[in-house]
C-alpha cells in the first residue's frame, strides 16, 4: 500500500492509498496507520509563494492541488478515520482559500463523496460531510453548478433531518447545512417555504403548550430544535412580504414561549428571531403593532437583567448581552451596529437580517470569513460589497505596521478599554453569585 507523507499547514499528514488506486469499499474496520490530521490552514503554500515570486507561486499551487487531490481520493478510503481526515482537510481548504476553478472541475466527484459519507458514514464523518457540502456551495456560488450539487444532496439532508432514528448530531449538522445551502442555491421560493416547514415541524415541538406545560426534551434534541430555528430564521430573510406577514401572524405569538426554555442557546435563538421578525414586520409596515407588546418587553427585560443563581455565570453574561440588544430592537427599533474590517475595506452589520446572514456564513468559514468577504464574489454579492478589490502586494506591505507598533497600539487600547469598563461597570450585579 502506498503512503503519502507531507507537512500541510504545519501539520504532519500521512495518507494511505494511491492517488489513482481502486476505490475502496466502506468498512467499519480502520487501518492501523496514522490517518489524516485536521488541517487548520494552508499557510505553508502561501509563504512559499511570497518568497519565491512567480515560480514559487506556481510550485505552491501545484503542491496545494496535489494535497487536495489526495484528500478527495481519501474520502472513499476504507478507513473511517482517513475519510474523516480527508473531509476535514477539504473543509479547511475551502474555508481559507478561493478554489473555484479547482472545485468546479471536480464538483460532482466531491458531491458523490459527500453523498456516500452521509449515507454510509457515522456520527462525526456525517457531520463533516454536511459541513463540506455547505462550503462547496459557498465556493461555487449561486448558479447551475451549485444547483447540481444541491439537487443531489437536498433529499438526503431532509431525510436525515426528519428521521427520528438517525444520529442526533448528524441531524443537528443537517439542520444547519440545509438552511445555508437553501439560502445559497434555491431559486424557487415555494421550495424555500417547503424547507422552512420542515424546520418548523422540529422547533415547534419546543413550544410551551397551551396549558402551560413544558415538553420534556433532552439537551441534544433541544440543540436540534435550536439549529432548526436558526436556519428557519435565516430563510425568513429572503421571504416575500406576504410570507413574512403570514409567518408573523402564526409564530410571533408563540415564539415568546421559547424564552422560557431551560437551554440558554434556545432562549438566545428565540430572542434574536423575535427581533428579526419585528424588524421585517416594521420594514413592511412602520405602524406595525403587537398585541402582547408590554408582556413581551417585560419578559425580555427580565432576561436582560437575569440574576438567577441556578444558571451558570457565563450563560447569564451571554444572555444579558444579547437580550439588551433584543429589548432595544423591540422597544426602540434600535440595532447595535458592528463594523467588520477586512484588508482595506469595512462592512457594517446594521440590521438583524444582516446579522443572521453574517453569522450563518461565519459558522462555516470561521476565521476565513474576512478572506471570503475580500475575495469571494458570491459572499460579496450577498453583502452588497461589489466586485473584489484588487490591491497590489506593495500597497498592502506599506500599510502594515511593525509588531512593536502593533504591541504599543494594543496596549494603549487595552488600557483605555479597561478604564472605560471600570467607570461604568456595576460591581453589585454579581454579588452572591459565587
Amino acid at each position: 500500500m502506498a503512503m503519502y507523507d507531507f507537512v500541510l499547514g504545519g501539520v504532519h499528514v500521512i495518507v494511505s492509498g494511491g492517488l489513482h488506486g481502486a476505490v475502496q469499499p466502506f468498512s467499519d474496520e480502520d487501518a492501523s496507520i496514522e490517518t489524516l490530521s485536521h488541517c487548520s490552514s494552508f499557510s505553508d503554500a502561501m509563504s512559499v509563494a511570497d518568497e519565491g515570486g512567480e515560480a514559487g507561486e506556481e510550485t505552491a499551487q501545484e503542491d496545494l492541488q496535489y494535497k487536495l487531490n489526495v484528500f478527495i481520493d481519501s474520502t472513499v478510503d476504507k478507513s473511517a478515520k482517513t475519510r474523516q481526515g480527508a473531509l476535514d482537510g477539504l473543509k479547511a481548504a475551502m474555508a481559507t482559500r478561493i478554489l473555484y476553478e479547482f472545485i468546479s472541475d471536480r464538483r460532482m466527484t466531491i458531491t458523490d463523496s459527500i453523498e456516500r459519507c452521509l449515507k454510509k458514514g457515522k456520527g462525526q464523518e456525517q457531520c463533516a460531510a454536511a459541513s463540506l457540502a455547505c462550503l462547496l456551495c459557498i465556493q461555487l456560488g449561486s448558479g447551475v453548478e451549485s444547483e447540481e450539487v444541491f439537487k443531489t444532496l437536498k433529499p438526503i439532508f431532509k431525510n436525515i433531518l426528519l428521521d427520528g432514528a438517525a444520529n442526533i448530531q448528524t441531524r443537528q449538522a443537517c439542520a444547519t447545512s440545509l438552511g445555508l445551502c437553501t439560502l445559497v442555491v434555491e431559486d424557487d421560493i415555494l421550495d424555500v417555504y417547503a424547507t422552512m416547514e420542515s424546520f418548523e415541524s422540529l422547533f415547534m415541538r419546543s413550544y410551551v403548550k397551551e396549558d402551560g406545560s413544558r415538553p420534556s426534551l433532552n439537551p441534544q434534541t433541544t440543540l436540534l430544535h435550536t439549529n432548526a430555528l436558526l436556519s428557519w430564521a435565516l430563510l425568513l430573510t429572503i421571504c416575500t412580504g406576504s410570507q413574512v406577514k403570514a409567518v408573523t401572524r402564526k409564530h410571533l405569538p408563540k415564539l415568546p414561549r421559547l424564552l422560557e426554555n431551560d437551554d440558554v442557546n434556545m432562549r438566545i435563538a428565540a430572542g434574536e428571531t423575535i427581533a428579526l421578525l419585528f424588524e421585517l414586520a416594521r420594514d413592511m409596515d412602520p405602524a406595525f403593532e403587537y398585541d402582547d407588546w408590554e408582556p413581551l418587553c417585560d419578559k425580555l427585560n427580565s432576561l436582560a437583567t437575569d440574576c438567577n443563581k441556578h444558571r451558570a455565570k457565563t450563560d447569564k453574561r451571554k444572555q444579558r448581552s444579547v437580550f439588551r440588544d433584543v429589548l432595544k430592537a423591540v422597544e426602540e427599533r434600535d440595532f447595535q451596529t458592528e463594523t467588520i474590517r477586512f484588508s482595506t475595506e469595512r462592512m457594517t452589520i446594521d440590521s438583524w437580517v444582516r446579522k443572521r446572514t453574517y453569522d450563518a456564513f461565519r459558522e462555516f468559514v470561521g476565521s476565513g470569513m474576512n478572506y471570503h468577504l475580500q475575495a469571494n464574489e458570491f459572499i460579496r454579492h450577498v453583502f452588497e460589497l461589489g466586485p473584489p478589490m484588487l490591491v497590489d502586494p506593495a500597497t498592502l506591505k506599506s500599510m502594515k505596521i511593525s509588531r512593536f507598533e502593533r504591541h504599543l497600539y494594543n496596549a494603549a487600547a487595552f488600557k483605555a478599554r479597561t478604564k472605560a469598563r471600570n467607570k461604568f461597570r456595576d460591581k453589585r450585579v454579581d454579588v452572591g453569585e459565587f
